[in-house]
This record gives structure tokens, C-alpha cells and sequence, in this order.
């Protein structure tokens, strides 16, 4: 059994994309894990199952039994709600495979469902809904503590304004209340280089830095929009994998960006069967 695979990036934040459409792969999470790691596997930040949702326990209640759903898989094997930056590269596949009809059609994930526009330039826009605030929290890296602002973008994440990203060490895990954030939490560092341009870094929860995510500078950007006393605007955020823009309105948000496969082939049955 040839099990078939795309790999890609957002942002230079990469993925294994797995065609599944009926549910037919026990992906384990020790098979996750496998995949992402960069010596015995593909290497990447996550896994992109494309799925029916009717193949999955777990779909959300009301979902239409025959939707592309995006089976989503932290880097350690942990299953998460939404991946901006996955959802882009999943819904350029969809497009790219003839899977949908249009450049503009929805995607199915645990944190409901997120309506795409595949551009002709490559680049996608995923709409992410609106935008929850959940207060403030702290956490701590280089041994100093920052206040940041709790965002959920379908998954949580704490936003912190520093002097520059430049100079923090994130190759461990920054401290975080786990009380606010009983799930674990996607720790972003901002910096203001602009009346409407920030740069970011991020600690995703279950992988580590990452060069890019999503949902974060979806976060990222409501945090610099309320700390200049707004809620809704535009603002572009530099990620050392490149370069995304967000959009908040009072009903929603939007992140538009790149979506780039650069290999495909397929996994030997032995190894997969190795990470059983």
C-alpha cells in the first residue's frame, strides 16, 4: 500500500498534506509525530488530513457529511482546532485537485467552518471569523515577563508587544498560566514597526518557533489594533517565513497570503508501518 502525500508551506510554515477522503488512514499520533520530525520523517510543523467529514467521530454537529474537512495534527501528535496557515495551503490542494467548483468555497475544521478564496496568483484568502477576547495573561521568556492580550482564533493564543523580536530566545517554552490556558496556548511576540505593520514571532504550542502561523497573526493584529485603542483595521505582519495582511471588520477577520507545494510522492508501506 502506497500512501500518497503533498508537501507544502505557508509562510514557510510547512506541512505534510495526507489525501484521505474517506477516512481510510490510522493516522496515530505516533505516525504524526514520525511524519514531522525532520530526520526520520518528511519533516514539518503539522499534518493536513483532507478528509469527508462523514469519515471523522469527531466532526462538528450540523456539518454536511460530504464537506472537505481538514484534519488537523500538531507536530507532537496532538490533534488542534484550526491552522491558519494550513487551511490556505489545504484549500490551494482542493482547488489545485479539482475538488471544488470556483475559486471560492468553504472548509470544514474542529473550529467550524472557514470560507476561501484561491486567488490566480497562488495566493489564498481564508475568512477566520470573528475574533474572541479573552483578557489579559502573562508570560515569561529570557526570564522577563510580558502582559499580552488572550486571543481565540478557533484555537487560543496570548499576543505580547516587546522592543524587538529580534532579541528573544524561543527555543524553549516561554512560561504561561495554565489556569488561563488549561489547553496549552500559542504564544505570540509582536513588534510595532508601523502605524499598521508589525513583526512577529511565535511559539506554537505542540511544535515550538515556528516561521509562520496563521491563526497567530490573525491574533497578532488584534492585539497591535487594540493597542492603539481600534477593533477593526488592516494591518500587514512580517513572520520570518514572509509576509501575510489581516483584516478586522466588527463581523469577522481575514488572512490573505501564500500557499506553495513544493513536493509530492508517496510513503513505503513498511514505513508506515514501522510508526504503527
Amino acid at each position: 500500500m502506497a500512501i500518497a502525500f503533498l508537501k507544502g508551506h505557508g509562510t514557510e510554515n510547512d506541512f505534510v498534506l495526507l489525501p484521505d477522503p474517506d477516512g481510510e488512514l490510522d493516522l496515530t499520533a505516533g505516525r504524526v509525530r514520525a511524519l514531522c520530525d525532520r530526520q526520520r520523517g518528511l519533516g514539518a510543523d503539522g499534518v493536513l488530513r483532507v478528509v469527508r467529514a462523514k469519515a471523522l467521530a469527531d466532526a462538528p454537529a450540523g456539518v454536511d457529511g460530504d464537506a472537505w474537512f481538514m484534519d488537523y495534527r500538531n507536530a507532537d501528535g496532538s490533534i488542534a482546532e484550526m491552522c491558519g496557515n494550513g487551511v490556505r495551503v489545504f484549500a490551494r490542494y482542493l482547488s489545485d485537485a479539482g475538488l471544488v467548483d470556483g475559486p471560492e468555497f468553504p472548509v470544514w475544521s474542529r473550529a467550524g467552518v472557514r470560507p476561501a478564496t484561491v486567488h490566480p496568483d497562488g495566493t489564498v484568502t481564508v475568512d477566520m471569523g470573528r475574533i474572541r477576547v479573552l483578557g489579559q495573561s502573562t508570560t515569561t521568556v529570557n526570564g522577563s515577563t510580558h502582559t499580552g492580550l488572550g486571543v481565540d482564533v478557533g484555537n487560543p493564543h496570548l499576543v505580547s508587544v516587546v522592543d524587538s523580536v529580534a532579541e528573544l530566545d524561543l527555543t524553549t517554552q516561554p512560561a504561561f498560566d495554565h489556569e488561563f490556558f488549561p489547553r496549552g496556548v500559542n504564544l505570540e511576540f509582536i513588534e510595532v514597526v508601523g502605524s499598521a505593520e508589525i513583526r512577529m514571532r511565535v511559539h506554537e504550542r505542540g511544535v515550538g518557533e515556528t516561521r509562520s502561523c496563521g491563526t497567530g497573526t490573525v491574533a497578532a493584529a488584534v492585539a497591535a489594533l487594540a493597542a492603539r485603542r481600534l477593533t477593526t483595521g488592516a494591518v500587514t505582519v512580517h513572520i520570518p517565513g514572509g509576509t501575510v495582511t489581516v483584516t478586522v471588520t466588527d463581523d469577522t477577520s481575514t488572512l490573505t497570503g501564500p500557499a506553495v507545494f513544493v513536493a509530492e510522492g508517496t510513503l513505503t508501506e513498511s514505513w508506515w508501518d514501522t510508526y504503527a
